[in-house]
């Protein structure tokens, strides 16, 4: 099971963390991925100065994450460990 934490904290929420969970949401029903993804929010993860929303991938804290880097991020982190 792949854990995943978007940054709901007020500067993330700023930055569009509502629209990356939605991206999320939908990637994950796309692929089917309901039983192998969990998805989770999060306060600060402590990356405010990136340029994107922070997200976690099984602990590992990834900055940066805009709806214009979301798909490649999502198959890079997401689709490729689980073989998809």
């Amino acid at each position: 099971m792949i854990v995943i934490q978007i940054c709901i904290g007020s500067s993330c929420h700023l930055k569009g963390s509502r629209e990356i969970v939605e991206k999320m949401r939908k990637a994950i029903a796309e692929y089917g991925l309901e039983n192998e993804v969990a998805l989770g929010g999060s306060f600060c993860l402590g990356k405010c100065s990136s340029p994107g929303v922070c997200i976690t991938i099984d602990g590992e804290v990834i900055s940066g994450v805009t709806k214009e880097n979301f798909n490649e991020i999502f198959r890079k982190y997401v689709l490729t460990p689980l073989g998809k």
